[in-house]
Order: C-alpha cells, then sequence, then structure tokens
C-alpha cells in the first residue's frame, strides 16, 4: 500500500473529510447493513476476483472476502489513508489473507483489462468527478459477463438538501441532487453510455426522525460555510445571487422546513438506490 498519492483539491477535501471520521466509522451499522445489501444484489461466489472502490474501513471488502474464500480475492481501494489504516489493522487482527488494501484514485486506475469478476462501489460513487469516463474505465477492468454494484442515495434523499434545491430553483440557481447523479432515468442512461447492459436499480427506503436544526444544516453547510468540497461544486452557481435574493432564498428555506415539522420532528427519508448492470 503507497504512503501517499497527488490529488487535485477537491479530492483531497474529500480525503480529508474521511480521514478526520476514519477512528468513529465502524460505529455506523448503516454502513454494515449497505454493504451487505449490496453484495447480496450483486451475487458475489465463491472464487471469484473483487474490486471494491471506496473500501473505507473494509467494511465490504471483509464480508466480499468470506464469500469469496481462499480461491478468490478482494482488492480495496481508497483515497484516505486513515481509512485503509483502520482496515488493515482490523485485516492483521482478524488474519485475514485475501484481501489487499490500496491507496488509489478511482478514477485513475490501471488494472489489467477484463480482470475482476465484480466491482463494488458503497457509499463512494457521488464523491467521483468524471462519473461517465470513470464508470467507462471500471468497465474495462471487468471480465465479460462481470457485474458492476453501486450503492447511491437516491436524488431525494435528504430532506434538507431536497427543499434547499427545491427553493433554489426558483430563483433560477440548479445544484445537484443529493447523489450528484440525478433521476433514475439519468442513472440508467449513464451506465448505458459507459458499456453496462442490463441496468437494474433496487430502490429500498429507510428514514429518521431529525430536528429541525440539523435539516437547517443543509444551509449552513452549503451556503454559509462550504467545505472545499461543496465549493467546487456550488460556488458557480450560487454566485448568481445577491445578498438580498440570498436572505430570500434562506427566509423560504426555513418556512418550507418548518411547516414539516411535528412533535416527532421532521421525518428525513432516505431512499437507497443500489445500481446493478453488466459488461457484455
Amino acid at each position: 500500500m503507497t504512503n501517499k498519492l497527488e490529488l487535485n483539491e477537491y479530492k483531497q477535501g474529500v480525503a480529508n473529510l474521511y480521514n478526520q471520521r476514519s477512528e468513529s466509522y465502524d460505529n455506523s451499522d448503516w454502513h454494515v447493513q449497505i454493504c451487505h445489501r449490496l453484495l447480496e444484489y450483486s451475487q458475489v461466489s465463491y472464487g471469484q476476483t473483487i474490486l471494491d472502490i471506496g473500501t473505507g474501513t473494509g467494511h465490504l471488502a471483509f464480508a466480499a472476502a468470506q464469500v469469496v474464500e481462499d480461491r478468490g480475492k478482494v482488492f480495496g481501494i481508497d483515497i484516505s489513508a486513515g481509512m485503509l489504516k483502520q482496515a488493515q489493522n482490523k485485516a492483521n487482527a482478524l488474519k485475514v489473507n485475501n484481501i489487499e488494501f490500496q491507496l488509489l484514485d478511482a478514477e485513475s486506475l490501471d488494472y489489467p483489462i477484463n480482470h475482476f469478476d465484480r466491482i463494488l462501489c458503497a457509499n463512494t460513487f457521488p464523491w467521483m468527478e468524471n462519473k461517465k469516463d470513470t464508470l467507462s474505465l471500471w468497465c474495462s477492468f471487468l471480465k465479460s459477463g462481470g457485474r458492476i454494484g453501486i450503492h447511491t442515495p437516491a436524488d431525494t434523499a435528504y430532506i434538507g438538501a431536497v427543499l434547499l434545491r427545491k427553493v433554489l430553483a426558483r430563483h433560477g440557481v440548479s445544484l445537484e441532487a443529493s447523489n450528484r447523479i440525478g433521476s433514475i432515468e439519468q442513472c440508467v442512461n449513464l451506465f448505458t453510455s459507459a458499456g453496462f447492459e442490463g441496468i437494474e436499480i433496487k430502490t429500498e427506503k429507510h428514514g429518521s426522525y431529525t430536528s429541525l436544526e440539523k435539516a437547517k444544516a443543509a444551509w449552513s453547510g452549503t451556503i454559509v460555510h462550504p467545505s472545499s468540497i461543496s465549493l467546487k461544486i456550488y460556488s458557480n452557481e450560487l454566485s448568481k445571487l445577491s445578498p438580498v435574493k440570498l436572505a430570500q432564498v434562506k427566509a423560504e428555506f426555513d418556512t418550507e422546513l418548518e411547516a414539516l415539522e411535528t412533535k416527532e420532528g421532521i421525518w428525513d427519508e432516505i431512499v437507497t438506490w443500489y445500481i446493478l448492470g453488466h459488461k457484455p
């Protein structure tokens, strides 16, 4: 596992974000649940060679390694050295020898063509900068008939982000969907244009009540204190708004969220997509 990557400002921001989260990332059962569902939908089986993109602390990689057993191999890649350190520590402790963790940029991989039986990606694909070219690259690494399985939130996930996008659209400002892909139709077109066939999207609904304060954080995270990650995505669009217009948007956003508040809080429905396809 190499020690350092040369990343642009955007990707370094993503890496820094997950380095900060690495020590507490395993506290979430949600991530484990996603990975097991993706593994099931992707039909991983004994003896296969698997590429796990955005492996993080290895939830999906370890689950896949159990299925492929000693005749198979799992490669887990990530741009966060902090996340990979946690994953490697677990592999050492468990004495797992059919996983190899690698510090790599998923958009600049150099694997042999027709090499993998499955390419899996959980909680990561929305971060890719050039999605079509990246998918085309991944497709080249798959064997003929090999399958891809990707998890992403739907374009309707996260109530604060959805309402903010809706309000801004009324004022002529377009922000990307929560999944940075768009609708199911756009998603199918994206994967088809990258060379995949038989595109199928499994939809699952999850959700919980969140506080008004947390829902409103979509405003502060995007408008007031955008991270280096958000800044690249949003800055050009937001520059269209004057301070007066921005204040009007904020008032409308707050009003719409407040109208949804109940005694339990605001229902935050997280629709999840599992995108499946295969290489011809």
